[in-house]
């Protein structure tokens, strides 16, 4: 098939982050362990986490887009914002080292957890090691608020600044997800499968909101997407999804229209919030390390993959299905959740 109708992805301004496109392979053990083959149940995964660049994970194609903006206005700063535990924060400054723009981060502390290992290790200990400059807030206070009186004052002498917000969840930020559905769009056309259910999380929602405007430019169904939301309530998590997806279809130019019945969010995962991890979550976590020897994240991945295997084992995934399940990365947050997991 043609992909002319995501061409504008390729004149957008645009920084490479990535080297290629990231694998997608069978879960075979996983498979067996849920005792799948006789329901003719497929899984496979796409290693969104395995990136050279800073770790790897989702955010990076978000980041593509962003910094390609930024370089076009001659910025020289960003500035973002997020949890203490931000994997876009991470991300935001090894991009930011990579292409030669100054870093500058506040973090706020989004989940009730607080030690030495939440606070100093983990991606907090990365953001340092790639020269951001890094400001933890008290608790109770608004990030972007900070953000935006920081970037003032730069601007003040002289500096050209650009704001990214939590997980660079922005409709440019989007475009990132739209060219990764082209690119499984892609890796079908290869492997001469289609996927009948794509899983992701779905925190700031511009990860799933990128998915579901790729496909849909596509005409790829867009609605076999499911996301877990790991941060927000459901209805809320699928209006700003749908917001997101229908403005990044702008940018793109396409005519393609989506509507509430294409964004399939499951608020079964959450828990009791953002970063507060669940017995469902530790045991899909361990479930994928010690089946296939993949790390998963305890914040975002870890929730979505416990989703798909309680869809697994409740009759949602029906048999005969291929589904794909796109980890985000995000595996240093597991050091900062030590105490948590061991045990």
């Amino acid at each position: 098939m043609s992909y002319d109708a995501l061409d504008a992805l390729d004149r957008l301004p645009r920084i490479p982050l990535l080297d290629t496109a990231t694998a997608v392979h069978r879960l075979e053990r996983i498979e067996e362990r849920l005792g799948l083959a006789g329901r003719g149940i497929r899984l496979s995964i796409k290693r969104d986490d395995v990136m050279a660049l800073g770790g790897g994970g989702n955010k990076l194609r978000k980041l593509e887009y962003h910094l390609g903006h930024a370089r076009e206005i001659g910025a020289d700063t960003i500035i973002t914002v997020g949890g203490v535990q931000s994997n876009h924060a991470r991300l935001t400054a090894a991009a930011a080292a990579r292409h030669g723009f100054e870093c500058e981060m506040l973090l706020a502390r989004m989940v009730p957890k607080d030690g030495a290992d939440y606070e100093k290790n983990g991606n907090v200990l990365l953001d340092a090691l790639f020269g951001a400059k890094v400001t933890l807030l008290p608790r109770g206070e608004n990030a972007l608020v900070h953000a935006t009186a920081r970037a003032e004052a730069l601007q003040a002498e002289g500096h050209v600044v650009v704001i990214l917000p939590t997980g660079g969840s922005t409709p440019r930020g989007a475009l990132g997800y739209a060219r990764c559905a082209r690119e499984i769009a892609q890796q079908e056309d290869e492997l001469d499968l289609r996927f009948d259910r794509i899983i992701v999380p779905n925190g700031s929602s511009g990860t799933h909101a990128g998915l579901i405007a790729g496909f849909a430019a596509l005409g790829r169904q867009p609605e076999r997407v499911t996301a877990y939301s790991v941060l927000a309530a459901r209805d809320t998590a699928a209006t700003t999804t749908l917001g997101l997806a229908r403005e990044a279809l702008g940018l793109l130019g396409s005519p393609a229209e989506l509507s509430d019945a294409h964004v399939r969010i499951d608020g079964s995962q959450l828990g009791d919030g953002y970063g507060v991890p669940t017995a469902a979550m530790k045991d899909a976590l361990r479930l994928m390390a010690s089946a296939e020897g993949i790390l998963l994240d305890p914040v975002y991945s870890g929730k979505a993959f416990a989703g798909l295997v309680q869809a697994l084992s409740d009759g949602t995934v029906r048999d005969g299905e291929h589904v794909l399940f796109i980890a985000t990365g995000g595996q240093p947050g597991l050091y900062a959740y030590r105490e948590d997991l061991v045990g």
